[in-house]
């Protein structure tokens, strides 16, 4: 059993950790209910927020990879507290944009570069900080549930500010919180010591950046020009076979790739990373689709917008701090399945009772269910795929799990966004909540085929 000393310090520990995930989910959807605000003021339009929103999600699922790689090299602390400043210095340049230009280089363009940087270490300290698995998924509970409250409450905080203040007020307040994070992270100490012989595959990280941007650029075009989208595609899937031959190649040759190959060949984590795509997919295609619905069907204002999104809020965070109990009960595979099946379900209901009545209050069963299925699942997930290589392969698991769930974070709103804006008049709504539902339904299936492994702390 830990001493009482020692379980105080990895608290501390993790504050500032949980609350980096908080604020980089946070960026990720608090946009959703400023977008009438942020349109009016900068002379853009829906859609123009809209690409702003995912070129942030996509610059950090593109940088995840290298950035969880320089952890290696330079050391998870140093890499955490650089990202914390760029990130810090993207949200003061976004919280005086004069246009959209200005406000893509803060927000989508060093928001992201910053969130690369210092999220890898977050995962990679909670892990090596935390040996046995029950101690784990409590780390990982706390760090996931802030990131699930993060991303569910942004559209509340966000409107609050927005409504109080301004749009531009609640980029100030992400660098407040930067400030907060960088005084508290005094009490990190690195437990793996920097190897400055690491190197860094500069060839592995672009291509790997270029194919994940070409492939979410090429979602966002369907709308707009079918053999464009179809290109672009093509073009990605064709630049990621590159990036996967050129790892192999490094290997064969002796050298150290980007992602070593012997992080695909495990089964489960393999599993495990799907229902992580499919997961972030789902909360931030669901969240942009939610709040645009309120905002230019319904003509709702920020503040009413992020009052609705309270109870899926509240249903994540309930469930995500339940994690460690859960975890405790009931096998990882069984979480993550419960997970889907509720989340599924509650797109169903919110479907049928916002269709049905138009009173704001409809929203709230279907959100609250959706926030309690993705809050008992998102902390499983997470754990099944780090928990599945040593401390030596931490940075680039850690890189391969952050970047495939901000993938499905930009997917999510891409996919969203093209299709309302494909059939704005029509039932663009419906169509897009049915496509995340059916994405939903393809996580389960990935759930179903995770191993049955015993619960945690069992014996």
């Amino acid at each position: 059993m830990a001493e009482p000393g020692a379980v105080r310090r990895l608290r501390a520990v993790l504050v500032p950790l949980a609350l980096a995930q908080f604020i980089c989910s946070f960026a990720g959807s608090n946009m959703n209910v400023m977008i009438n605000d942020i349109s009016a003021d900068l002379g853009t339009t829906v859609h123009g927020v809209q690409v702003a929103i995912t070129i942030f999600l996509l610059v950090m699922a593109a940088l995840m990879l290298p950035g969880g790689k320089l952890t290696d090299r330079f050391g998870r602390k140093r890499c955490f507290i650089a990202g914390l400043a760029v990130y810090g210095l993207g949200a003061i340049i976004s919280a005086i944009a004069p246009n959209l230009a200005v406000l893509i280089l803060g927000n989508s363009i060093l928001e992201g570069v910053g969130t690369a940087l210092l999220i890898p270490p977050v995962y990679i300290l909670a892990t090596v900080l935390y040996p046995d698995l029950a101690t784990r998924a409590r780390a990982f509970g706390a760090i996931m549930a802030m990131g699930g409250v993060g991303a569910a409450a942004g559209p509340l905080i966000g409107g609050l500010i927005t409504s109080v203040l301004s749009w531009r007020a609640a980029f100030a307040f992400q660098a407040l919180v930067i400030v907060a994070i960088v005084l508290l992270s005094r009490s990190i100490t690195d437990p793996l010591p920097a190897d400055r012989s690491r190197t860094v595959d500069v060839t592995g990280a672009v291509l790997s950046a270029v194919g994940l941007v070409l492939v979410v650029s090429g979602i966002q075009f369907a709308s707009k020009n079918v053999w464009l989208m179809v290109g672009l595609l093509l073009a990605g899937g064709l630049t990621l076979v590159w990036f996967f031959r050129s790892v192999r190649a490094k290997e064969r040759a002796g050298q150290e790739p980007l992602i070593p190959t012997i992080v695909f060949r495990d089964r489960a984590s393999n599993l495990g990373l799907i229902t992580q795509n499919a997961q972030w997919l789902v909360l931030m295609g669901t969240s942009f689709v939610t709040a645009v619905y309120l905002q230019v069907v319904r003509g709702y204002d920020a503040i009413q917008t992020g009052v609705i999104f309270t109870s899926a809020t509240a249903g994540l965070l309930v469930s995500s701090l339940a994690a460690e109990r859960l975890a405790r009960r009931r096998p990882q595979r069984t979480l993550i399945m419960s997970g889907f099946v509720l989340t599924t379900a509650g797109i169903a209901v919110l479907l049928g009772l916002v269709s049905a009545y138009p009173t704001p209050w409809a929203s709230i069963p279907g959100l609250l269910l959706i926030g309690l299925g993705l809050g008992v699942m998102l902390t499983p997930s997470v754990n099944i795929v780090q928990s599945s290589f040593p401390e030596d392969l931490q940075g680039s698991i850690s890189g391969v799990s952050r970047s495939v769930s901000n993938l499905g974070s930009a997917l999510g709103t891409a996919i969203a966004g093209t299709i309302l804006i494909a059939n704005p008049a029509g039932h663009s709504y419906a169509i897009a909540m049915i496509t995340l539902a059916a994405i939903g339904l393809v996580g389960l299936a990935a759930a179903t085929l995770l191993p049955r492994g015993k619960v945690a702390g069992a014996s």
